[in-house]
């Protein structure tokens, strides 16, 4: 029986042969999302390097979608599945980092944040410490403006490299990123393969000091060994997420399996088997409490990708079934 990924890849002949990275059908999200849970993509592809990317944009219609993932620690995948290419950039390709001055470091979109603060500490660079405790990839921490400590990735980019949807290269400085909290206003449709990064000479001590006190800070605060996906909401004006969901009665509420963490409740963890609707849905029920307590209305700071599953819709703010 012919499946849904093969069906959706058969429309593209033998073009897709030339190209030297991995198309998997069918490809299972859950295994890339650090939730574990989430439906199937009709395909995935792993690029090889920057050229096979731009080959494969060429090659694919503007009709058929193309959703962008790094390496899943913010995302929740729907149950229902990711329509069309999911396109994940692989570590060898674009996972390196390597200072290029006393102050600057290019890393690849795939390249993990700790790497960087790593390669960063190695050079005797300091401002890249807050990367230590980012769970995430160079790629996200550019579009979503990632940060931590104090310090956001807007105060280190110096410009990103990326290729558009027709496979051309694009160069992008801080200021057309357009940044804001957790926020950029970069076109959706580019895909980030390396950034150019700032810091400032520092002594390899102090920086060791700052990283110390980052994943003893995160490791005494934050429940980094649960299947979680970081910060659920964003922090609004004048508060913290988790205060608000603390006051609302949320720490430690469970749907299924999912449960709002009773160590940081603005996480939100797989207990076992928790679905991605079990996820979104608990996510919706803090949303809505929140607001009801305080007139708050949180914004997610995960990222939520595909389709629900039938008769399975998950209602903003109401926690309801549609």
């Amino acid at each position: 029986m012919t499946t849904r990924g093969q069906e959706f890849l058969a429309q593209f002949g033998d073009s897709l042969s030339m190209l030297r990275g991995r198309v998997t059908p069918d490809a299972e999200m859950e295994k890339v999302t650090w939730f574990r849970a989430g439906g199937r993509a009709d395909a995935l592809f792993q690029p090889a390097d920057e050229a096979d990317l731009s080959a494969f944009l060429k090659i694919v219609p503007r009709s058929v979608p193309i959703t962008v993932v790094g390496i899943g620690s913010n995302l929740l995948v729907r149950d229902g599945g990711i329509r069309g290419f999911v396109v994940r950039l692989s570590a060898k390709g674009f996972g390196t980092a390597r200072a290029i001055s006393e102050t600057r470091i290019e890393a690849g979109a795939a390249t993990p944040d700790k790497h960087v603060s790593g390669v960063a500490y190695d050079a005797g660079i300091g401002g890249f410490h807050y990367f230590h405790g980012i769970p995430g990839g160079i790629g996200g921490a550019v579009r979503m403006n990632a940060g931590a400590n104090g310090t956001e990735t807007a105060e280190r980019l110096i410009e990103v490299r990326a290729l558009d949807r027709d496979g051309e290269v694009r160069t992008l400085s801080n200021a057309e990123m357009g940044y804001s909290y957790r926020h950029s206003s970069a076109p959706s449709d580019l895909i980030f393969v390396s950034a150019l990064l700032e810091g400032y000479t520092e002594e390899q001590k102090t920086i060791r000091a700052s990283m110390d006190a980052v994943r003893e800070h995160r490791e005494s605060v934050q429940p980094v060994r649960e299947k979680t996906g970081g910060s659920t909401f964003k922090n609004p004006e004048g508060t913290s997420a988790w205060k608000e969901i603390d006051k609302a009665g949320c720490r430690g509420l469970m749907i299924g399996a999912a449960q709002m963490s009773p160590m940081h409740c603005n996480f939100m963890i797989n207990t076992g088997s928790a679905s991605a609707h079990d996820l979104e849905l608990l996510g919706e029920t803090v949303r809505a409490r929140v607001l009801e307590n305080s007139g708050i209305k949180l914004e997610w700071e995960i990222k939520r990708l595909g389709e629900f599953r039938q008769h399975a819709q998950v209602q903003e703010f109401l926690g309801q079934l549609i």
